[in-house]
This record gives structure tokens, sequence and C-alpha cells, in this order.
């Protein structure tokens, strides 16, 4: 029994020792991952394709392995970044059938973004070999932020269009995304038929 009248005198003086000694704390504001983006380098891509383009240096390239995968379909997969810019290639063979529906095909695989995208910019930009190209840059949290197609109208069609393999919300992958669109335009720049 004389333990038993000690215990609340005890209690009660650990729950004063605790309370009385509060450590000062400020919240942390939310931070963003760093992220270290090394500097643009380019590298032709190998023979073996009817075309060729430069790319950066950190990126790989492995060919499309999707059932619907045709002989000339790339991906240009950056590793540490998780990106991948898939590309698709078409000899149209002087189709204009052909032709069409690898445009029609390029403006729906845009437009199926438009559920999520908060605006779609289009412009048609002229390389330095001449061609024309239309490129699209995608805002809000669509799954491809940049895309872009270019033709010679006769023989040749193809098309890029950036993806990330990560859950990463888009404004944090902002510096990651304008990373990759300035190789994506390098590529267009240098890209030539054979």
């Amino acid at each position: 029994m004389k333990y038993l009248s000690t215990l609340p005198v005890l209690t009660g003086l650990i729950l004063l020792a605790g309370c009385s000694s509060a450590p000062d704390f400020t919240p942390k504001p939310k931070g963003y991952n760093r992220i270290d983006l090394p500097a643009h380098r380019y590298r032709m891509l190998p023979a073996g394709h009817p075309y060729e383009f430069e790319y950066s240096t950190q990126a790989v390239i492995k060919r499309d392995s999707s059932y619907m995968a045709q002989p000339h379909w790339l991906n240009v997969y950056y590793p540490k970044l998780h990106a991948n810019v898939q590309i698709t290639y078409m000899d149209v063979q002087r189709d204009r059938r052909l032709y069409n529906k690898m445009m029609e095909d390029a403006r729906k695989l845009t437009g199926k973004h438009e559920i999520k995208a908060t605006a779609i910019d289009e412009r048609i930009l002229k390389t330095p070999s001449g061609m024309r190209a239309s490129v699209f840059e995608l805002q809000g949290e669509v799954p491809s932020q940049f895309q872009f197609y270019t033709t010679d109208s006769t023989k040749h069609f193809f098309r890029g269009a950036l993806y990330f393999r990560t859950a990463t919300a888009n404004d944090s992958l902002a510096p990651v995304i304008e990373y990759v669109k300035t190789d994506m335009v390098r590529m267009l720049n240098t890209l030539k038929y054979k």
C-alpha cells in the first residue's frame, strides 16, 4: 500500500518535468530534389537507318521492342533522368494515303493529351536543312511534354515524343524537361534523310 500512494506523486513529477522544457521547433519549408544536369554534348546516330541525327551523350539508343514497332523505330533513353524520346519513322513511299494517315496519327497522339493538358502550343519550325517540323509543347500533368514530327511529304515521316518513366509531377521535372527539349531540338536541327 505504501507504494501505491507515491505512484500519483511520481507520475505528476514526470509529467511536469516533460512539459517544462519543450524544445524550439521551426517547421522546414517544403523542398525539392536537387537535379544536377550535365553539359549538353552530342554524337551522331550509328549507321543503319534511313536517317541520321545527333543525340545526347547522356542517352543510349535502344530499338523499340513494342509489338507494333517498325524496323527503324527507336528509343533515345536517358537512364539517369528516366526520360525516353520515342522515335517513329515511316517510309511513306510516295503513297498519299499512307502520308495522310501518318499525319493524322501524329495529331491524334498529341490530341490524346488534351484531357490533362492545360495548354498545347504548336509551332512550325524550319530546320537548317530546309525541312519544316511541327513542334508541340504540352503543359499540365501530361505524360508527354514535348513532341514533334517532320516530313518531306513524299518519302519520309519522322516523329519524336518525350516521356518520363516516373510519377514525379511535371513542375518538379521542369529543368529536366527543358534539358531534354534542348536535345530534341538539336535532333531536329541535325536530322538528315539518306
